[in-house]
């Protein structure tokens, strides 16, 4: 009943050629979605990458903006010596230094 139905259906030259028309249509459509080198998937793929480049390229950049600020701070002889106090121990000479820990 259904091969006889199916058949009928075929025989008809219209139905023939809006099946074709459907079946390859939607093989290009599978082809395109996820097998062709520019598929869907690539696309999502390489847009999730972009968006973490430009998350790394912002806290690059903020990274960039603090140690300008303390390179001009530190061009400053006064402050160049406070900051070498503090981070390093440097001292003036006959100068004893004392450390207290809380």
């Amino acid at each position: 009943m259904f091969i006889s139905n199916l058949f009928r259906f075929f025989s008809k030259k219209e139905n023939l050629y809006k099946t074709a028309y459907v079946l390859i249509g939607g093989l290009f459509l599978i082809w395109m979605l996820f097998l062709d080198s520019h598929s869907w998937l690539t696309h999502k793929e390489l847009n999730e990458e972009i968006e973490q480049l430009k998350k790394r390229k912002n806290d690059l950049q903020e990274t960039i903006a603090r140690d300008k600020a303390a390179i001009d701070q530190l061009e400053n002889l006064d402050s160049l010596e406070k900051y070498a106090r503090e981070n390093y121990g440097h001292k003036r000479k006959d100068e004893t230094i004392f450390i207290v820990e809380d």
